[in-house]
């Protein structure tokens, strides 16, 4: 069906939408995120650059985790040696999120260039069993959607583009992907549809993109396109961290450390980087850890 206008609104429910091309093997997804933002932020208080900049990882993991075939995670992660060390969104099959930049605290640029250029970009998918999938390429191209279009250009996986859009509070990407032949077979006619497509999402503005409405945004791009709009996809932001998974990590921790830390503070305390939750372990909760349980007691 034709897809009608609404009225464009500035703030969006949390979630991802898909759509698809009735007539073309294309297919779509569009996400807005604003309380998601909202949680990110409270958790830590970033500069403004490094926002706006967290918010398009952001969007961008939820707009790939959605095609995700497989129960797991995905993470968008770039590291570099300028403003911002290390900055990365970890989307579940499941829509939750959760996002840190490590070392931006100083960060004064809104440049991406001077932000994260010459940098690396790394995929990783991590299915809940199975083997894990990691891809590198280099950033490029002055922003985190050209730098993914570029990763997709040398995989051989589906032609895939995505536009996103971050003003530091909110956030909004779009995603098209071109599906196997189905409705066209012919190679040229296939390149020619998705090279429209692309042409005319290109044609979006940032603000836009944040602040219309799906079945206006898509009216505004596709009106002489049918389209399927389908209904919206909760998008929350959720840690994975919990009191077990912070228990085996001290398992990497030598024996001597772990004791060594009892003596002096009577504790061993761990604080989770993505929502500042502290877990707290005394000599009782380490035993597995210390050898005997028979262990001679640590004063």
């Amino acid at each position: 069906m034709i897809i009608p206008t609404e009225v464009s609104i500035l703030r969006h429910a949390d979630g991802k939408r898909r759509f698809l091309f009735e007539q073309m093997d294309l297919r779509g997804e569009i996400v807005h995120l604003d309380q998601v933002i909202t949680d990110v932020s409270e958790v830590h208080s970033y500069p403004r650059g490094v926002s706006r900049l967290l918010g398009e990882f952001i969007a961008a993991a939820v707009l790939l985790a959605s095609t995700l075939k497989f129960k797991g995670s995905l993470t968008v992660q770039a590291r570099s040696d300028r403003e911002i060390p290390l900055i990365m969104a970890e989307c579940s099959s499941e829509l939750t999120v959760r996002a840190i930049a490590r070392g931006a605290e100083a960060a004064t640029s809104d440049s991406f260039d001077a932000l994260l250029g010459g940098g690396q970009l790394v995929l990783t998918i991590t299915p809940d069993r199975g083997k894990r999938y990691q891809g590198i390429v280099p950033l490029t191209g002055g922003s985190l959607a050209a730098s993914l279009d570029s990763y997709f250009s040398q995989s051989e996986q589906l032609q895939t583009r995505l536009q996103l859009s971050s003003d530091g509070t909110r956030a909004a990407g779009l995603l098209l992907q071109q599906l196997p032949p189905q409705l066209e077979s012919n190679a040229a006619n296939r390149e020619e549809q998705w090279d429209r497509a692309c042409m005319l999402a290109a044609t979006l503005s940032p603000e836009e993109l944040i602040q219309l409405g799906d079945a206006t945004l898509l009216h505004r791009l596709y009106h002489e396109e049918v389209l399927r709009l389908f209904d919206l996809e909760p998008v929350r932001f959720r840690c994975s961290c919990s009191q077990d998974r912070t228990f085996a990590a001290l398992a990497s921790i030598d024996e001597k450390e772990i004791r060594e830390i009892l003596k002096e503070q009577g504790a061993v305390t761990m604080d989770c980087e993505f929502c500042n939750q502290r877990y707290t372990f005394r000599e009782g909760d380490l035993r597995g850890l210390l050898g005997s349980t028979d262990s001679a007691p640590i004063h």
